[in-house]
């Protein structure tokens, strides 16, 4: 097999991927939060009304966004044609009757300084059902969240879980400080951009989990870093052929869609990519961190003076000692959960 397959020394750099995926995260919310004021919140989750507004040819969201300074507006062109508007104004709670006093306002200094406007369509969202709307969406996707980790563990193991939600955590931290960095407008399609990343990239990892698992079983005399490489390099193919075929279709909705939607096809364009990435180079060298520390914590166990005792007693430290670098990640982690077990036992009786 190493005579025909290139293996990739994916471990290898686990700490500059680990560093350059933080610092990125990092610089996005910094950016999002101290230079662009905060996410850019649709109408689904500020108490607002949004406006489609049609008008001639010699209005542009700037000249509107002139026109309607005093309210704050939010503008997006609709359409390919140019003469259509989304125009988003904020409730602040303190004009009375808003709807029909905001909606009139705006149709009168549109007229005033385009000669013309006709409002097509308004909708308007109240704060109590857009603070609902929050809290909602923020216990959906814990509660996601949550029946991953449990998934993962039932099928594979704990460290496994944690590996792929902490990976997960990444994808959802790195596709939300670009929605906020660029100004994306943050609404339920962006909810639904982040849930289908999440199982994108979990499918992703999962993939490559699952080869770890059986390489670790066959290639008992490799160390753990070379069967993560070898399970890697053997999963890259598939990964990246699926990502690009699924790029190729979000990429045409990119291009030719507009409004929303545009901006759902782009927030899954880079999860797509984050995500991809984050199953070689985070999950990967996230499990590979949480097999040392447990290879360590075997070593520490067996170097007290009760294990050495005991070892010396018996005459037999081959036996007793085994080589924990050369056990298999299954290993590792059912002697985690047994030492897990005798722990909570231990509490139990206390």
């Amino acid at each position: 097999m190493g005579g025909i397959m290139k293996v990739l020394n994916v471990t290898r750099y686990q700490t500059p991927t680990l560093f350059v995926s933080l610092l990125l995260i990092v610089l996005f919310w910094v950016y999002t939060f101290f230079m662009e004021g905060g996410f850019n919140f649709g109408i689904d989750f500020q108490a607002g009304i949004n406006l489609t507004a049609e008008l001639p040819d010699t209005a542009n969201e700037e000249a509107i966004r002139d026109a309607l300074a005093e309210y704050n507006p939010r503008i997006q062109t609709v359409g390919t044609e140019g003469n259509r508007y989304i125009i988003r104004i904020a409730d602040d709670e303190t004009t009375g009757n808003f709807q029909q006093t905001i909606s009139k306002a705006v149709g009168s200094s549109l007229t005033s300084r385009f000669g013309q406007a006709q409002i097509i369509s308004e909708e308007y969202i109240g704060t109590s059902f857009a603070g609902s709307l929050a809290t909602q969406t923020i216990w959906a996707t814990l509660i996601a969240l949550g029946l991953i980790l449990l998934y993962v563990w039932i099928r594979f193991k704990f460290n496994y879980a944690v590996s792929a939600i902490i990976a997960i955590f990444h994808d959802v931290l790195f596709l939300l400080g670009f929605i906020g960095a660029v100004q994306l407008e943050f609404s339920t399609a962006t909810i639904a951009a982040v849930l289908t990343i999440i199982g994108y990239s979990l499918n992703d990892t999962i993939v490559i989990f699952d080869r770890i698992r059986e390489n670790s079983r066959i290639l008992k005399e490799k160390g753990f870093n070379e069967v993560i490489d070898i399970s890697v390099t053997q999963s890259l193919s598939r990964t990246l052929i699926t990502s690009v075929t699924t790029l190729l279709a979000v990429l045409a909705i990119l291009v030719f869609a507009v409004g929303t939607i545009r901006d759902f096809a782009l927030s899954l364009t880079v999860g797509i990519i984050v995500g991809t990435y984050s199953s070689v180079f985070v999950a990967s060298p996230i499990l590979l961190v949480w097999h040392n520390r447990d290879v360590k914590r075997i070593h520490r166990k067996l170097a007290t003076p009760e294990a050495v005792a005991g070892t010396v007693a018996v005459h037999k430290p081959k036996a007793i000692v085994p080589d924990p670098v050369k056990q298999t990640a299954e290993e590792i982690a059912e002697a985690t959960e047994r030492r897990r077990a005798k722990a909570m036992k231990k509490k139990k009786k206390k």
